[in-house]
């Protein structure tokens, strides 16, 4: 009524309101009623602010790629702000322009300019895995930039999302990728089967040697036998010997003990044959009548046997000998008796 209104801002809003050209009042979450006439009211947002872009660039090997990313920043100093940039409002709130974008795209401009340089000297695949070092880049850009001071705006920091290539590049990054990982599972594989090889030859290996080993623990075996085997021959034909020349010895001992039992029963025979000769020497010279008689024998048969023999001898001067049946029945049954 009558040009008089009311307007009201909330804590995160700066207001200055000016009057006939110069700063009634000003502060934060500002409420009054104001001459709409003569009055201007600018109001500037307090809160930090998160600024999107996308950024595309080409790298030392004339590839693009695409940069992600946001930047956080909050206004700390309004009034130099105001200064610069138009942020007037209407009777009803309202922003009279949208110099809002134009600061967010001059801070969007700061931040290209920074990590322009930057990706322009290197290749896309270390452009693509740059993420941190971009993100160092735009804050140090911001910061020291002098634009962004004149603006009267802090920079809190800066975020890369994604670093990308193009559709066809990217594919043949990921073919290259695919390949190379494919190479590395192919030697992978080979290793392992190398691997496996080189155990599978050291098993053969050490089966050899083992065989080896037993082969010549065996050997030795054989050798330490054929050793035995040969010793014994040896301990055997030394017995032999020495028990053919125990018997050789003994043999011979038993041949000088023949000799001398033969010498021995020589000189016993002689002795014998002396003594007997010596003893029968004085019955040489006598007839056998003599010596019968010297016998004297009394058995009737035997003298019956002398007178036979006495007529034996002189039986070329008997012409007749009659002898009685019952003299030789006797003689004859006395010699049955006796062999029963």
């Amino acid at each position: 009524m009558f040009g008089i209104k009311h307007i009201k801002f909330d804590s995160m809003t700066y207001v200055l309101h000016f009057k006939n050209g110069n700063i009634k009042r000003e502060g934060r979450g500002l409420s009054f009623f104001y001459f709409t006439p003569n009055s201007s009211i600018v109001a500037i947002p307090m809160g930090s602010n998160d600024l999107p872009f996308i950024f595309n660039e080409s790298t030392n090997d004339y590839q693009t790629v695409s940069i992600q990313g946001q930047i956080s920043y909050k206004i700390n100093n309004p009034k130099t702000l105001a200064d610069i940039l138009d942020f007037t409002v209407a009777d009803n709130g309202q922003y009279k322009k949208n110099d809002i974008e134009k600061l967010n795209q001059r801070i969007i401009n700061e931040a290209q300019t920074a990590i322009s340089s930057y990706v322009h000297n290197i290749k896309l695949k270390d452009a693509i895995r740059s993420a941190k070092a971009i993100e160092e880049r735009i804050s140090e850009g911001l910061k020291a930039s002098q634009a962004i001071n004149l603006l009267g705006i802090d920079i809190l920091g800066s975020n890369i999302l994604a670093i990308t290539a193009t559709p066809e590049m990217s594919r043949a990054l990921e073919t290259e990728t695919r390949e190379k990982l494919q190479q590395e599972a192919d030697q992978a594989i080979y290793e392992r089967r190398n691997f496996a090889v080189e155990q599978e030859r050291k098993i053969k290996e050490s089966e050899l040697n083992t065989e080896i080993a037993i082969e010549e623990k065996q050997k030795q075996i054989a050798e330490k036998k054929m050793e035995s085997d040969v010793q014994k021959a040896e301990n055997d034909r030394k017995l032999k010997e020495m028990q053919l020349e125990t018997n050789i010895a003994i043999e011979k001992q038993r041949k000088i003990l023949m000799e001398q039992k033969n010498e021995n029963d020589k000189n016993e025979a002689d002795t014998q044959g002396y003594v007997l000769e010596t003893t029968l020497k004085p019955y040489k010279e006598l007839d056998w009548k003599t010596l019968t008689a010297l016998q004297n024998n009394q058995d009737p048969k035997f003298n019956i046997a002398l007178a036979f023999r006495e007529l034996s001898e002189n039986a070329h001067k008997i012409g007749n000998l009659n002898i009685s049946p019952e003299l030789l029945d006797s003689l004859l049954n006395d010699k049955k008796e006796s062999k029963k």
